[in-house]
């Protein structure tokens, strides 16, 4: 049976407004819908599918799992979730490692484990909670007002109490905020749904000092810049400063859905038993994908190959601004790269968007005036280069 775009209309919550087609497969960094047409994806499901399309070590990892142990629930701890966690130790700060479905679970674990350890340390008060304006932390009511986004958290009703908003790389507007009765600070590396954004090396070193002078618990949230995505493991390792909770999730399962917190021994130890959990974290069939991600991803070949396929990503997208003068800026840090519209064409980014997938390729959105690029980290440099003859077909349609 084949279903089109229209049954989305009568079967679905209307909260997305997907493409008009529909795929049905993929390979790599190639797409195809249900006529048969290829996409040249540089969207990967929002920096989701770090290896691409069913690469071979995911679709083994899966499959030898799917014949093994599917489901046991935290009553029980499995192999892959061990094996993960002790991979994921390995290769960061971290000596605990929680496991999640998803970015605004590791964030939630994240942000409660910062009021907990707070609370228990200093007091009741030790609880506020500080964040970047136009941030993004997630989609359950607590992370979208840590969010600094108001159209994500308006009309639900009261927000938690002692939650306050900074400018992101303003230090100044963060001492503002910060006192003793901050439990944690939680900020982007780079901030991608606020528009692919990084962080300069000042403003993350200034944060980690503010926090160590009011004892307050430094998180990074790296759903979107982590795993391999910036050219290091995890962004924090580019900048040299270490939070004490990190949250990751997105390209951690490389399509599976996955999530982890990662935190010190001496924070996690105020997670006693019973104080948080959930059903399918640490799922066998997920945490065998993800270990099987991390493998690849871990390999310095892999990690020096985003910095190249970044740059020829980079710098094509500026030659053809030069060409067609559409963008503002092109920013980001490895293969998180937005591209700013300029005052000409502010607020068509979803037009971009429109005309791309007529020229067969698939880009992103990071807010109405920025194109987001976040393609697999794998991508062969053949596809960039065909990817972007695409994308600058819909670019000269776009002036025209």
């Amino acid at each position: 049976m084949s279903f089109t775009r229209a049954d989305f209309d009568q079967y679905m919550v209307p909260n997305y407004s997907p493409a008009a087609f529909v795929p049905v497969r993929g390979e790599g960094s190639r797409v195809w819908d249900q006529e048969g047409r290829e996409y040249i994806d540089f969207g990967g499901g929002i920096a989701v599918n770090s290896l691409g399309h069913c690469h071979p070590a995911l679709v083994k990892a899966l499959t030898e799992q799917g014949n093994k142990l599917w489901h046991l629930s935290n009553v029980f701890t499995n192999e892959p979730a061990l094996a993960l966690a002790k991979k994921l130790i390995e290769h960061t700060f971290a000596e605990r490692v929680f496991f999640c479905n998803s970015g605004a679970e590791a964030n939630e674990a994240a942000l409660k484990l910062a009021r907990r350890a707070s609370i228990e340390q200093f007091g009741e008060n030790k609880h506020k909670v500080l964040a970047a304006l136009n941030s993004f932390h997630g989609r359950t009511f607590f992370t979208v007002c840590v969010g600094g986004q108001s159209k994500y958290s308006d009309g639900f009703g009261p927000r938690p109490a002692g939650i306050e908003h900074f400018e992101y790389n303003n230090l100044d507007s963060l001492k503002a905020l910060i006192d003793d009765d901050t439990a944690c600070v939680i900020v982007e590396p780079i901030q991608g749904e606020g528009g692919v954004t990084p962080a300069t090396q000042a403003f993350l070193q200034g944060v980690r000092e503010l926090c160590d002078q009011h004892n307050a618990i430094l998180i990074f949230d790296e759903v979107q810049s982590g795993n391999g995505r910036s050219g290091s493991l995890y962004a924090y390792q580019d900048f040299g400063v270490t939070p004490d909770i990190l949250s990751t999730a997105k390209g951690l399962g490389g399509g599976f859905p996955v999530g982890a917190m990662l935190t010190t021994e001496k924070l996690a130890k105020h997670l006693a038993v019973g104080t948080h959990g959930t059903t399918y974290g640490g799922n066998p069939l997920a945490c065998a994908v993800a270990g099987a991600v991390l493998d690849v991803i871990t390999d310095p070949a892999v990690l020096a190959g985003v910095k190249a396929k970044a740059e020829r990503i980079r710098s094509r997208l500026l030659a053809i601004s030069a060409k067609y003068p559409v963008f503002q800026e092109v920013r980001g840090m490895g293969l998180l790269i937005g591209a700013e519209l300029n005052d000409r064409y502010k607020g068509r980014a979803r037009d971009v968007l429109a005309l791309a997938t007529q020229e067969g390729a698939m880009i992103l959105m990071a807010g109405p005036d920025v194109l987001r690029f976040a393609p697999s980290l794998v991508m062969p440099d053949a596809d960039i280069d065909e990817g972007l003859n695409r994308f600058e077909k819909a670019i000269a349609k776009l002036v025209a």
